[in-house]
């Protein structure tokens, strides 16, 4: 009977140790991202896509007469402004003077071209909004970043 207590006593007291501290991050819900959507929708008439911190889709909405190539475009876009912590205009006018670079736009799953940007609460990112046949590459951008800004989030640090 003391063996088994006393066993479990450790093994209880070694899993709690196990347990690490991880930390908390802030997310971007699905409400939010509809606010972003609707706040997108009333700046241009575009496709336009939101991903959460992981890559994960949350919203993908196309207006009306705005071409089916821009909701693949938007979400591209929004990919490529998460995975680079970067506004997609800015990283693809980067790309296009690093020689080193120049190979970017051959992967497939990133879009050099404006209209993605990163999503900040504070200083922490959050997610990414792409848009897409707002026409062309800085309004498409404009559009976004005037939607993040009116929910009060940051596309840059």
């Amino acid at each position: 009977m003391y063996r088994t207590a006393l066993f479990l006593s450790l093994a209880l007291t070694g899993a709690a140790q196990a347990a690490p501290q991880l930390p908390r991050h802030a997310d971007l819900d699905l409400r939010t991202a509809r606010q972003l959507a609707d706040a997108s929708l009333a700046h241009c008439n575009a496709a336009l896509t939101v991903l959460d911190r992981g890559g994960n889709l949350l919203v993908a909405l196309r207006a009306d007469a705005v071409g089916p190539h821009n909701s693949l475009a938007s979400q591209r876009k929004a990919y490529t402004a998460l995975s680079s912590k970067t506004a997609t205009r800015l990283f693809a006018e980067r790309a296009r003077n690093n020689p080193e670079a120049a190979n970017l736009n051959t992967l497939p799953e990133l879009l050099l071209l404006g209209g993605g940007v990163p999503l900040f609460a504070d200083a922490e990112l959050v997610g990414a909004l792409g848009i897409a046949g707002a026409g062309g590459a800085a309004q498409d951008e404009a559009c976004a970043v005037q939607a993040a800004e009116q929910l009060g989030l940051k596309t840059s640090l």
